[in-house]
């Protein structure tokens, strides 16, 4: 795939077999509060969900960086099982990092309600983005990128099927003020096809 024949890093709506992602807009506001409430997320050192009150600011930070052409955000939501169209919000996730010439992305700044955790909704999420990026884009690589000491997150990643590239160590400060070590995961555009194979047999056996 030529850089003519590549669609723009750009706003999309991609529907899966649990979830529909959305652009990120405004008016997503008051469900993706009541989705940080589930479980109160916010409340883990080691994650960046966004309390109530801080859901407008995160909104209005994510939109901005889309506009400077570094993050492309969307909102989560189920498909619900009665209609097939979208449900409740869930979450939000996004393609950050963008590196537009390459193409490259990275996958992050992702949250989802507790009670979707073991849905099928995050494995649906992922797939949607990776293949939007491999098939669509026209990515070499998709990068993943998660705190040293989460581990959930990093067996989730490598469950995936991304390999670990390295750490970064006293990459970032935590809200809390606290340096991070960054685990910095990707997968290869020669990787996807098993990658995707292994989404869909997992997804397959979801109900």
């Amino acid at each position: 795939m030529t850089s003519l024949d590549r669609p723009a890093i750009a706003p999309i709506t991609l529907t899966g077999k649990f979830v529909v992602l959305e652009p990120l807009r405004p008016d997503h506001h008051d469900g993706l509060v009541e989705a940080s409430r589930d479980g109160e997320l916010w409340r883990l050192w080691y994650t960046s969900v966004p309390a109530p009150e801080q859901m407008a600011a995160e909104i209005e930070r994510r939109l901005a960086l889309q506009d400077g052409g570094s993050m492309l955000p969307f909102t989560a939501r189920l498909i619900d099982p009665v209609t097939g169209g979208p449900g409740r919000v869930i979450g939000m996730t996004t393609y950050m990092n963008i590196d537009a010439a390459t193409p490259r992305v990275e996958i992050g700044s992702t949250w989802n309600a507790a009670s979707t955790h073991g849905s099928g909704s995050n494995p649906d999420s992922k797939l949607l983005l990776l293949r939007h990026a491999f098939e669509a884009l026209g990515c070499p690589a998709v990068e993943f990128r998660t705190h040293w000491l989460n581990l959930q997150s990093r067996e989730a990643i490598a469950r995936l099927g991304a390999k670990q590239d390295g750490v970064l160590r006293s990459h970032t400060r935590s809200s809390d003020g606290a340096l991070r070590d960054t685990v910095v995961f990707s997968i290869l555009e020669h990787e996807w096809p098993m990658v995707r194979n292994a989404l869909q047999s997992r997804l397959a056996r979801q109900r």
